[in-house]
C-alpha cells in the first residue's frame, strides 16, 4: 500500500495545520463529550466535569511532552531546555501523557471531588481509550512510528517518511504499520470499556475498567513494540542487550499495576457481595 498523505493539512500565519494535531483536538473532544455524559448520567456537579477537563488537558499535554524529552533524549533537552517548549516541533510520549494525567487526577481528586482516584479514573478511560485512538492515526498521518519491512500484503510504503528511505533496500517493500495495529486495539478497547460502564456493574469495582484498559492498551504497546522499529538510537544497544526498548520497558509497570487493579476490583467485589448475602 502507497502512503504519501502530506501531513500538513493547510497553513495559516505561516504555521503548519497538521492532521496529527487536528486528531489530538478531535481526540480530547470526544473524550470530553464522552466522560460528560457519564457524568450527566450520574447526575453530578457539572463545575465536577469542568475542572476536571482542564485538569487532564494540562496534564496530559505537559506530561506527554516532558515524557518524551526526558525518557528519550533527556541529555539534549536538559542541555537546551528551552526546546522543551516547542511542542510544535514534535515529540510525544504516551507513557508521559499518562503519568501527567495520574497527576492531574490526584490533584484533582484532592481539590474538586474528594473522591477516589480510582472512580475518577474508571469513567475518564472510557472516553481516553477513543483519544488513543485518533493519536494512533495521527501518527499515521505523520508516517511516523512505523513497523519493520515486511512482505505481508497490507504493508505500507511510507514515501514521505526519510527513515523509510534509509530503512528498505527497494521501493518495493512495505513496512508493518503499527500505527494501524494499535488504533484497532484502542478502538476495540473503546467499545469493551463503553459495554463494561453503561451495560455491567463494573463501574461499582473500583479499578475494575481502568486496570482492564492498561492491561491492554500497554501489553498490546508491549507486542507491538516487537513489530517497530526504535525511535531512538540508544534503543537498538537496549534492545541488544535486554531484549527490549524503551518503550516497553516503560510498559511493564503500567501492566502489573492494572493486574493489581482488576484483582483488587474482583477481592473487593466478592468481599461486598458476601457481606451483603450475610446480613
Amino acid at each position: 500500500i502507497t502512503w504519501n498523505v502530506d501531513p500538513d493539512i493547510f497553513t495559516i500565519f505561516g504555521r503548519e495545520i497538521r492532521w496529527y494535531s487536528l486528531c489530538w483536538a478531535l481526540g480530547i473532544l470526544a473524550a470530553a463529550v464522552i466522560v460528560q455524559r457519564i457524568y450527566k448520567a450520574e447526575k453530578l456537579p457539572e463545575k465536577w466535569f469542568d475542572s476536571l477537563f482542564w485538569y487532564v488537558v494540562v496534564g496530559v499535554i505537559i506530561g506527554a511532552r516532558l515524557g518524551h524529552c526526558l525518557f528519550y533524549d533527556p541529555v539534549y533537552y536538559l542541555s537546551h531546555p528551552v526546546e522543551i517548549l516547542k511542542v510544535w516541533n514534535g515529540g510525544l510520549s504516551s507513557h508521559g501523557g499518562v503519568i501527567g494525567i495520574i497527576i492531574a487526577v490526584w490533584l484533582y481528586s484532592r481539590r474538586i471531588t474528594k473522591r477516589s482516584m480510582l472512580w475518577t479514573f474508571d469513567r475518564l478511560v472510557v472516553g481516553a481509550c477513543f483519544t488513543a485512538t485518533l493519536i494512533r492515526i495521527g501518527n499515521l498521518m505523520n508516517s511516523e512510528i512505523f513497523g519493520r519491512p515486511t512482505d505481508l500484503p497490507w504493508g505500507f510504503r511510507f514515501l514521505r517518511s526519510r527513515e523509510y528511505m534509509e530503512l528498505v533496500p527497494t521501493m518495493d517493500v512495505g513496512c508493518h504499520p503499527t500505527q494501524i495495529y494499535e488504533a484497532l486495539v484502542y478502538f476495540i478497547l473503546f467499545g469493551v470499556a463503553m459495554w463494561l460502564y453503561w451495560k455491567t456493574d463494573a463501574k461499582n469495582k473500583q479499578g475494575l475498567i481502568l486496570g482492564v484498559c492498561m492491561i491492554v492498551i500497554f501489553l498490546s504497546r508491549f507486542m507491538i513494540e516487537f513489530l517497530k522499529n526504535v525511535q531512538e538510537p540508544f534503543e537498538i544497544q537496549m534492545r541488544s542487550a535486554v531484549g527490549i526498548d524503551m518503550g516497553q520497558l516503560l510498559s511493564i509497570p503500567f501492566v502489573i499495576w492494572g493486574i493489581w487493579l482488576v484483582w483488587n476490583a474482583q477481592k473487593k467485589g466478592k468481599e461486598q457481595n458476601k457481606g451483603k448475602y450475610v446480613k
